[in-house]
């Protein structure tokens, strides 16, 4: 798998300094997890989905999750498990290049279940995600992971989703915190990230974003999300990946666009003008806006609900040329100092900085750099595909 798989290689000679980097289940855990990108969540009752994952991969799907939790109905489990089986069986027999893919358990008992009854074509999964994970159900998850990893002999990650109240009230958010830290960290090598859900934590006060704001705009779960990072992205333990964008188009808007003009007004991008009408349009200019925060934040990573939110994600991941350039400067300064950038612009302290510089490297290596004259907005004005 490799990101912007879908440009010709005139255009990723175009666009990228340093060209993404493909990646497998051999990739190291902190790489693999920053690879992410946007995540797909697919209800487990999809019953096309093998035959979609094509045009997903197109559409630049890089990770994807069925889902067998709230996506579906009580009572269609059963169904969605049959299903999620039926589905990786196809996709192993056709062995057709898939994104990173993870199955959404409701409990413990579904992992060894679902991996018993795949038999070899367990070798298409990634891992699974772990709803609701607290302190009080992390062992169950954690040796039914353990479990699959020795039955398969694969390298099966975990992803714990935190959204619960135990890390939302102010109270208990701390202690418990620490508590899956802690835990976590005894399964370090089987835990690819730590995932938010900010829609279960959002549902805990009855709160719901619009198109208009930003997670970081709800103070009650910025709090979290604030201490979530903390917590476990100190020492580059883990990667946190950030809130769903739960917006599709055509929502009434009370504030303005949050995309300003000037990126767009390019002479030498005929349409990019209409292509930030377009963002607007679909509520993608408060998905950009988000994204940014994440990234300011120390998250990265989105859950996504829609193919149309993947490339809007991960032109933002992708490192500008300018990132690229101080962060070289950054970690070649290895008897610490200060300097200015390459065009005087920016100050580079080598301590302080270079932990940013070694996360923007391995960014880099998974999403490119792109040239010196070359934005985001061209990546999401490229044609798939054209030459």
């Amino acid at each position: 798998m490799r990101h912007f798989g879908f440009l010709t290689p005139e255009q990723r000679e175009s666009l990228f300094e340093l060209p993404p980097q493909a990646f497998d289940a051999r990739t190291d855990r902190r790489t693999l997890a920053v690879a992410l990108g946007a995540t797909l969540y697919t209800p487990g009752t999809r019953s096309d989905y093998a035959a979609r994952i094509g045009q997903l991969v197109q559409e630049g799907v890089a990770s994807a999750v069925l889902c067998l939790e709230d996506a579906i109905p009580d009572d269609d489990v059963p169904d969605g498990e049959r299903n999620v089986v039926h589905q990786l069986r196809s996709l192993h027999e056709s062995a057709v290049e898939t994104p990173q893919l993870f199955v959404r358990v409701r409990h413990p008992d579904q992992v060894p279940a679902l991996v018993e009854e795949l038999g070899p074509a367990a070798a298409v999964l990634t891992g699974f995600v772990f709803p609701k994970f607290t302190a009080a159900v992390a062992g169950g998850y954690l040796e039914a992971l353990a479990e699959a990893r020795a039955t398969t002999s694969l390298p099966l990650y975990g992803m714990p989703v935190l959204e619960t109240g135990e890390v939302l009230f102010s109270e208990t958010r701390l202690p418990e915190l620490l508590r899956l830290r802690e835990l976590l960290s005894a399964a370090e090598d089987a835990v690819l990230a730590v995932r938010i859900g900010a829609t279960d934590l959002c549902g805990l006060y009855g709160l719901r974003r619009g198109p208009d704001l930003t997670i970081w705009d709800l103070a009650l779960v910025r709090e979290a999300l604030a201490d979530i990072v903390n917590v476990f992205a100190r020492d580059d333990c883990f990667t946190v990946t950030g809130a769903v964008w739960e917006h599709f188009t055509g929502s009434q808007r009370l504030f303005k666009p949050q995309l300003r003009q000037s990126p767009f007004g390019r002479p030498d991008l005929p349409g990019a003008t209409e292509l930030r009408y377009d963002l607007i349009r679909h509520d993608l200019d408060g998905l950009l806006r988000e994204v940014v925060l994440d990234k300011a934040t120390g998250i990265l990573g989105k859950t996504v609900i829609h193919p149309s939110h993947v490339r809007p994600v991960h032109a933002l991941y992708v490192v500008t040329s300018e990132e690229l350039d101080d962060a070289r400067t950054t970690l070649g300064m290895t008897g610490g100092g200060v300097t200015g950038n390459a065009g005087a612009t920016r100050m580079i302290e080598s301590r302080p900085h270079a932990r940013w510089a070694a996360h923007t490297l391995r960014r880099a290596s998974v999403f490119g750099a792109l040239r010196e004259d070359r934005t985001f907005v061209d990546l999401l004005h490229v044609d798939e595909g054209s030459a």
